[in-house]
């Protein structure tokens, strides 16, 4: 029960109301009084109440503008509507007007203390929601996506450009450049931002399962359907569903994801019923989605829809200027959150990050920060805590055929090794650590990759 909540209570029976005063402040609450509805109304609109417990008919302004009044003005206090059995299909009435309850008359001090329990206990959970969503807007605002190069300032740009719109967003960027966050940031920094945010990896999740994950399904609809499941599209109804790794998706279910972008309706699983939603859609890929419908393995009809506004996220490479800004932002970060020491780069180091091709890009130096946080050694970072790609005179990129040997020549079977390593890391990545794609794009057996990743020591984040 929450103690020490202000109430003010509104009857004009002097009687009623000094009893109702009595048992409130019995336990524990602060309680105000007014004998009428203009003086009730007055310290409503002066005073932070939590609760306010009115009297339906009183005289001068009736209960149910003082609750017109605080639906309005101060949508955070609640209203508890007090009244005679004669006007109880009257309270309901208020109830429908956002009133939380209604206590009949004569009052009993029983149940008074348990609606009014059961009000303040709704009120502090409502409280910390909105603490909680006005956390989560300052986490993933533009603020929190770093860098100040003129590739990503031009994400920035169109981000505040689409935030507050309802149109549709397709994300194209590499794995590890932040796809997730910015899609983050379109929603908090939107009108839908108190509505839900309902992420979904189209990759992660099975193909048979899909369907029924997206659109839910009606009970006996199938094999083990024993009762009615809400999809995520009714989930994020009145906010934003996130679609991540959008060409995973099944030519199937491309129909059906086409017919929500069209008119926002659809049937659950086994069901006959059209559902409408109020959503915002957000979609994003790492591949190129103009090959794969050239290929025929994604619908043409489906990407212009989604293609409402392309965002393209560059990779890491393409801003090797934001590289000291995100390190040393991580680097403040994991040290808070790992309770350890500050540090700070030498310049050697950020030299060799900024030489470094980033196949990972973001969250593959967010994951290095992590490390050097914890497993270096004094106050500042050396060469010598870098893994050996990383390190001068050794460039990996391969690709760009520059191989720049050092002065002490270059040990070829731990280059080979590491370069196999960062391949390996590369696919995992990409591939949302799902093993069996990952083996696809190196063109290995699932149960060689495994091995090799035995060898190599690489475990899932």
């Amino acid at each position: 029960m929450e103690r020490h909540a202000s109430i003010l209570v509104i009857e004009d029976d002097r009687a009623q109301r000094d009893a109702l005063q009595e048992i409130l402040e019995h336990e524990g609450y602060e309680v105000e009084t007014a004998p009428d509805g203009d003086t009730g109304l007055k310290r409503a609109a002066e005073l932070p109440f939590d609760l306010v417990l009115t009297d339906l008919a009183l005289p001068g302004v009736d209960g149910l503008e003082i609750l017109k009044y605080l639906v309005r003005h101060k949508p955070q206090t609640l209203c508890i509507i007090v009244t005679g059995y004669a006007t109880v299909k009257s309270s309901v009435d208020a109830m429908r007007q956002g009133a939380y309850d209604y206590l009949p008359k004569p009052v009993d001090p029983q149940e008074l203390r348990l609606v009014v329990r059961r009000a303040l206990e709704h009120r502090a959970l409502q409280e910390e929601n909105r603490q909680l969503k006005q956390q989560l807007k300052k986490r993933f605002g533009f603020a929190n996506i770093i860098g100040g190069s003129e590739p990503i300032t031009k994400v920035f740009d169109l981000i505040r450009k689409v935030a507050d719109t309802d149109a549709t967003v397709l994300i194209l960027g590499e794995s590890g450049t932040g796809k997730e966050l910015i899609a983050r940031a379109i929603h908090y920094n939107s009108h839908r931002s108190q509505g839900p945010l309902v992420p979904v990896n189209c990759a992660a999740i099975p193909e048979e399962l899909l369907e029924s994950e997206l659109f839910g399904h009606e009970r006996g609809a199938f094999t083990h359907a024993v009762r009615t499941r809400i999809g995520r599209f009714e989930q994020a109804s009145g906010g934003t569903i996130f679609l991540d790794e959008i060409a995973e998706m099944s030519p199937n279910l491309q129909v059906k994801l086409l017919r929500v972008l069209q008119d926002r309706s659809f049937e659950r699983i086994g069901g006959t019923k059209s559902i409408k939603v109020d959503i915002r859609v957000i979609a994003a890929t790492n591949q190129n989605l103009e090959e794969l419908v050239s290929q025929g393995r994604f619908r043409e009809d489906l990407y212009y829809r989604l293609k409402v506004i392309p965002i393209r996220v560059p990779p890491l490479r393409e801003r090797p200027g934001d590289i000291p800004l995100l390190a040393n932002h991580f680097l403040e970060e994991f040290s808070k959150k790992k309770k350890k020491p500050a540090k700070r780069l030498a310049p050697e180091v950020m030299e060799a990050l900024a030489r470094y091709t980033w196949p990972g890009n973001v969250r593959e130096l967010e994951n290095l920060m992590e490390r050097l946080v914890i497993l270096a050694e004094g106050e500042v970072v050396t060469l010598e805590d870098l893994p050996q790609r990383l390190r001068g005179g050794q460039s990996l990129d391969f690709g760009g055929q520059s191989i720049d040997f050092g002065g002490e020549g270059i040990n070829l079977t731990r280059a080979v090794q590491e370069y196999e390593r960062q391949l390996i890391l590369a696919a995992l990545e990409r591939s949302k650590w799902v093993k069996s794609r990952a083996a696809q794009l190196l063109q290995l057996n699932r149960t060689t990759l495994i091995e090799k990743m035995k060898k190599q020591k690489i475990a899932p984040p």
